[in-house]
């Protein structure tokens, strides 16, 4: 999975962050998030059968 999010990534398709203060007693997350055309083209990827997405519009903290 995570060879997948990094062509994506290069590709421009998603933007990646590590977590900025994760909780004491575990290490940081990689963050991943749409970007530029990354949604239209995951919503046409997905077809009308695909359940709805719901999308936040910012990483808190980022």
């Amino acid at each position: 999975m995570y060879p997948i999010l990094m062509r994506l990534a290069d590709r421009g398709l998603l933007e990646t962050a590590w977590e900025t203060d994760p909780p004491a007693g575990r290490p940081p997350r990689h963050l991943y998030r749409l970007t530029g055309p990354g949604p239209a083209l995951a919503a046409e990827l997905a077809g009308p059968e695909a359940a709805p997405v719901r999308l936040r519009p910012r990483w808190e903290g980022a």
